[in-house]
């Protein structure tokens, strides 16, 4: 009876790991057939990453794009697979441009500057007051020297290059220059990376003109190829798997203005005098760049105070 009964548990034993085995095959090979609804819906939804189909009537300032160049084809697909999967980069830009674009468009179309060149603008900055290692600074980028040729005020209190109104008309004129030194829109866009010496360079030794014929820098060479892919992305959120309702975007808070043509002593002080407080001031006003103004020579200025009731500020 002793050896019946081990016989019996080692049957047993050996009929409990085969039914394991069994599993866990299934499992690694898919057939498993007791998958519950949760995990089925769950990999039904499995994040995916896909090529990218590249539209072929792409163009800037309605120039058109070559994209039966494969050599041009390969540099577009690079900057829509690099923007269309910093995905949280993507959904920031779409916010920012939903609260700066109104104000950017009208200036370019005043100037006779395509509309696409506000794509520019997010691929310079992001739509963001940064300063690059080189002293660009501002939405535009503006380099220090080109700022004051073209009339902004730089100096230890106040920097124009952060006022987004000034700045994008200095960038029309640069542009609007740059188009007629070269004819192309696209080129004009090149320029404003490289700067115009460094194109007609270009073109000199390569013996060409247009820039999908160029051989340039890195920066330079991906360039307007990042601004298309931007338009692109930007123009179609949805087509590029980008879901974001108008909830989510960012607005701008309605303000009125205020002349100052005489110092201000503490700008802390002033902005109490509106019912805010000097963050909220500076927020509007980014091209107060000290805490105070001397303005000793009575210029008038003019500053954008928030309407009541938008911001909380603390007594």
């Amino acid at each position: 009876m002793k050896i019946l009964k081990n016989g019996l548990m080692l049957i047993g034993m050996l009929c409990v790991i085969s039914s394991l085995i069994f599993a866990v095959q299934n499992t690694m090979d898919g057939t498993s057939n007791d998958q519950g609804p949760h995990e089925e819906e769950a990999n039904s939804y499995r994040y995916k990453v896909r090529a990218i189909d590249i539209p072929t009537d792409l163009n800037f300032a309605e120039e058109s794009v070559p994209v039966n160049d494969p050599e041009v084809m390969e540099r577009i697909d690079r900057e829509f697979l690099v923007n269309t999967y910093w995905q949280s980069n993507a959904l920031l830009l779409m916010k920012r441009a939903n609260k700066y674009f109104p104000i950017i468009e009208p200036i370019l179309k005043k100037n006779g500057i395509p509309d696409d060149f506000k794509y520019l603008a997010v691929a310079e900055s992001g739509l963001h007051n940064v300063v690059s290692p080189a002293g660009a600074t501002g939405f535009w980028q503006i380099m220090k020297g080109t700022g004051k040729d073209y009339g902004l005020e730089i100096n230890e209190n106040v920097d124009e290059r952060y006022h987004l109104e000034k700045s994008t008309e200095v960038a029309c004129r640069y542009l609007k220059s740059s188009k007629e030194k070269f004819g192309s829109w696209t080129l004009a866009a090149a320029s404003y990376n490289a700067g115009p010496y460094g194109i007609k360079k270009y073109q000199g030794v390569q013996q060409v003109d247009a820039y999908y014929d160029l051989l340039l820098g890195e920066e330079t060479g991906r360039y307007v190829f990042r601004i298309l892919a931007i338009k692109e992305i930007l123009s179609n959120p949805e087509k590029y798997g980008f879901e974001i309702g108008k909830e989510d975007l960012y607005t701008s808070v309605p303000t009125f203005t205020v002349e100052v043509d005489s110092p201000v002593a503490n700008f802390a002080d002033f902005a109490q005098d509106y019912e805010i407080n000097y963050k909220i001031l500076k927020r509007h006003n980014p091209w107060l760049r000290e805490a105070s103004l001397n303005n000793s020579s009575k210029k008038k200025y003019v500053i954008e105070i928030p309407n009541k009731g938008y911001y909380k500020v603390s007594k």
